[in-house]
């Protein structure tokens, strides 16, 4: 078997379940955009109060991102990963009982600290079966997860609450919370069941097709540094690419919590129909991800396939709000911005684990995810309170616009052609 084809093998018994794991914690991460609709009005939430609970996620995700994928390199990624997921998923369902900002701020918290681990775990793990050629394809698969629960989320979201509202004596979207959280527990119950840990545990590859995977994994490792933990907080690329994808955050959670209010703004009424609306950028951008990915991975080139993505984001954004009073220029605007920016997130991550390996690998990984992600607090926070500023979302999203152009400028001044390394 050539090793192209044993890779689609392996793809197809690990991609799928870790796709859902994504798409269930990219749902519950982000649900609350659209409970924004309803909630604020019933709890009598400001935009700056709704911006710093969407937030404050972050900060719980922050203070817990490393240990926890020092956990998960210890313990294994199956035990964790499943621990990870039905825990946050029983905490997104008790954000249904919320009526305080005080609880909104402690519940938003414990669900970062409860997801903490997640996203690096999975970049981690791939590094144990896939060699840095095959990561740029597969990491866009994976990652596909937000655009696919973007578009999926969008119409299931505005649908629960339009449909439900009202039924049992609750509000559309404290069902939106219940019933969004379900399948967070149920998938990490099947990641604890069936997924494999390593190469050596899988029963579905031959003794020879594990020996080609290894092999693969070991002409890899020649590439890159096997670390220790220390070394990764000493290493400079691992800082560098902490700006790099702080910078390329703030755009996509700056579009993933706000992007239906954005809509709203543009005349769209009703969740479902603001649910549709939503769901175009996220569907173009799903094609988008897989096609620059294969292009990354074909070419050898990581530079310039996350750089001209995250400028065309940049440009999408600022077309959008020049462009809100129509609407068919400011969803084109953001269909662009979506595409560049959920293309460039996936494919920076096979710049670091090029050159991360063992323990350094599972510590500079949720290091620069963690610092980065910093950026989901700061984004819905500083359009919220724009808007509470401005009475607009203008001056939030061209922020956000500045930042995402700043990755790609980083990304083409710091990282080498070759990619491997940082300087």
């Amino acid at each position: 078997m050539s090793l192209e084809t044993l890779y689609s093998k392996v793809s197809r018994h690990l991609l799928p379940l870790l796709l859902l794991g994504y798409i269930a914690a990219y749902l519950d991460r982000v649900n609350v955009g659209f409970a924004k609709l309803q909630m604020l009005g019933d709890l009598k939430f400001s935009d700056t109060v709704y911006g710093l609970g969407a937030g404050i996620f972050f900060i719980g995700y922050f203070v817990f991102e490393v240990p926890s994928n020092l956990m998960l390199h210890r313990v294994g990624a199956r035990v964790w990963l499943a621990r990870i997921m039905i825990s946050w998923g029983v905490l997104s369902a008790f954000m249904m009982l919320v009526t305080t900002p005080t609880a909104f701020y402690i519940l938003r918290f414990l669900l970062g600290a409860a997801e903490a681990g997640f996203f690096p775990g999975v970049i981690f793990y791939l590094t144990q079966w896939y060699p840095a050629a095959q990561r740029g394809r597969v990491t866009a698969i994976f990652m596909t997860g937000i655009a696919i629960c973007s578009v999926v989320g969008s119409i299931l979201s505005g649908g629960i609450m339009q449909s439900f509202d009202g039924v049992n004596g609750w509000a559309g979207w404290q069902w939106l919370f219940l019933l969004e959280a379900v399948p967070a527990v149920l998938i990490g119950f099947c990641i604890l069941f069936w997924l494999d840990e390593r190469i050596e545990s899988a029963t579905w590859l031959t003794h020879e097709e594990k020996k080609q995977l290894t092999d693969a994994l070991a002409h890899d490792a020649g590439a890159g540094t096997e670390g220790r933990l220390a070394d990764a907080f000493r290493d400079r690329r691992v800082w560098l690419g902490c700006l790099i994808y702080f910078c390329i955050v703030m755009g996509l959670y700056g579009i993933g919590f706000w992007l239906p209010t954005i809509v709203s703004d543009m005349g769209i009424k009703g969740p479902f129909h603001i649910g549709l609306v939503t769901a175009i950028p996220y569907a173009v951008a799903a094609v988008g991800m897989v096609l620059v990915g294969r292009s990354a991975d074909r070419r050898g080139e990581r530079r310039w396939h996350v750089a001209i993505p995250a400028a065309l984001g940049a440009l999408g954004l600022v077309l959008s709000v020049v462009a809100a009073k129509n609407l068919v220029l400011a969803l084109t605007g953001l269909t662009a911005g979506a595409l560049g920016i959920l293309t460039a997130a996936p494919l920076f991550w096979s710049i670091p684990t090029s050159y991360l390996k063992g323990t350094a690998a599972a510590a500079g990984i949720a290091i620069i995810n963690s610092f980065g992600n910093l950026a989901g607090f700061v984004s819905p926070y500083l359009v919220g309170w724009t808007k509470d500023l401005t009475g607009s979302t203008a001056a939030g999203v061209y922020v956000l616009a500045a930042f995402v152009f700043s990755a790609a400028v980083l990304v083409l001044v710091g990282v080498r052609p070759g990619y491997r390394d940082i300087k």
